[in-house]
C-alpha cells in the first residue's frame, strides 16, 4: 500500500505547490503555509470523493434509482452544498475564527490538569496495533456521533437547525451534506475536540472522516440497496437510512407534532438495536418533514443555499422565543 501513499504525497505536493501556496503568498498568509499544506490533504482527500460520487455512488444511483429525479434544482442545492464541506471550506472558517479559541482552551484545559486519554495505550501489545485502534477510534466515534443525532432530533432548538438535512424531499448521494452552516460548526467542533481529548493521530483523523463521509454518502444515496437479512444488522444501508429520512418515522417518536425518530445510526445500526430506535422495516416511502405536505401547513424550507439558511436561522430563533 506505500505506492498509494506515495502518489497521494507526490499530489498533494503539486496541488500545493502550484495552486494553494500561490494562493495563499497572494493573501498575505505567508506565515500560515504548514496549515496551508495540511488543507491541501483535505482539499485532495475531497476531490477524490467527488470522483468516488460521479463514477461509483452515481452509477448506483442510475442502475437501481427508488424514484425519478424530478427536482435537479433541489438536487443541484445539495451540489453546492457537498462542495463547500468536501472540499474543506467548512474547515477552513473554522480554522481561522474557532480553532484558535478552542486551542486557548484546550491549553488551560491541560494547565488544569485534565488529561488526554490515549486510547491506544489502554491494552499495551493490542489497542497500540494500528488497526485495531483505528477500529476502536471509528467505534467510538461512531458511538458519539448516534447520541449527537438524537440529539439534533430531541431538542427543538437544534432540530430547527437540523430540519433543513430532513427536508429535502429528492434525496441523492448529495444529500448527505444539505446541513445548516451553524449545525455543521457545532458537529466539527465536537468531533475536534473529541479527537484531541482521546488522542486520535492526524492521519487516523482524516481516514475516519474520509470513511464516515463515503457511506453516508452512499447511504443517501437514490439507490433501492439493501445488504440483506444479516448485513442490516451490521451496517447501515441506503434503505436503513431512507427510514430515518421517511416523513414521520424519521422524525417523530410518538405521532403528529412530536420529536424523535428512529435510525439514528451512522455507521452501525447497533446503536439503535441496543438503544431502541431501530426501523428494519423493508420499505422506501418518501422522505422530507412532515410540515411540508401542503395537507398539513407547506412549511417552506427554502430552495436555494441561502434562503435555506436564513431560514433555518429564523426557524432557531423561533425555537428560542417558544421557551422564554
Amino acid at each position: 500500500m506505500d505506492w498509494i501513499s506515495n502518489a497521494f504525497d507526490t499530489l498533494q505536493l503539486l496541488l500545493y505547490e502550484n495552486v494553494v501556496q500561490p494562493i495563499v503568498f497572494g493573501l498575505g498568509f505567508g506565515n500560515l503555509l504548514e496549515d496551508a499544506f495540511d488543507a491541501t490533504g483535505w482539499l485532495l482527500w475531497g476531490l477524490i470523493q467527488i470522483a468516488v460520487l460521479l463514477l461509483g455512488i452515481g452509477l448506483l444511483e442510475r442502475r437501481w434509482p427508488v424514484e425519478p429525479v424530478t427536482d435537479r434544482a433541489a438536487v443541484r442545492t445539495d451540489v453546492v452544498y457537498t462542495l463547500i464541506h468536501r472540499l474543506g471550506l467548512v474547515r477552513l472558517v473554522m480554522f481561522f475564527s474557532i480553532q484558535p479559541l478552542w486551542d486557548g482552551i484546550a491549553g488551560q484545559l491541560r494547565l488544569a490538569g485534565l488529561p488526554t486519554w490515549q486510547i491506544d495505550g489502554l491494552w499495551p501489545g493490542v489497542t497500540d496495533v494500528a488497526w485495531v485502534s483505528f477500529l476502536v477510534y471509528l467505534v467510538v466515534f461512531d458511538f458519539v456521533n448516534y447520541w449527537l443525532h438524537r440529539a439534533q432530533h430531541q431538542f427543538n432548538w437544534w432540530w430547527a437547525l437540523h430540519s433543513l438535512h430532513h427536508s429535502q424531499r429528492q434525496m441523492t448521494m448529495w444529500s448527505d451534506n444539505r446541513v445548516h452552516l451553524l449545525d455543521d460548526v457545532l458537529m466539527a467542533t465536537v468531533f475536534a475536540l473529541l479527537a484531541r481529548l482521546i488522542g486520535v493521530e492526524p492521519g487516523q483523523f482524516i481516514a475516519i472522516t474520509v470513511i464516515t463521509q463515503l457511506h453516508e454518502s452512499l447511504q443517501h444515496a437514490n439507490a433501492r440497496i439493501h445488504f440483506g437479512r444479516w448485513g442490516e444488522r451490521l451496517l447501515i444501508s441506503p434503505r436503513f437510512h431512507r427510514r430515518h429520512h421517511s416523513i414521520g418515522i424519521g422524525h417523530e417518536t410518538n405521532g403528529r407534532g412530536t420529536l424523535g425518530g428512529h435510525n439514528f445510526g451512522v455507521l452501525l445500526p447497533l446503536w439503535d438495536q441496543l438503544f431502541g430506535t431501530a426501523d428494519f422495516q423493508h420499505r422506501f416511502d418518501a422522505t422530507g418533514v412532515r410540515d411540508q405536505l401542503p395537507e398539513e401547513g407547506g412549511h417552506d424550507y427554502g430552495r436555494g443555499f441561502w434562503r435555506q439558511q436564513w431560514l433555518g436561522l429564523t426557524r432557531l430563533a423561533a425555537s428560542f422565543r417558544k421557551v422564554v
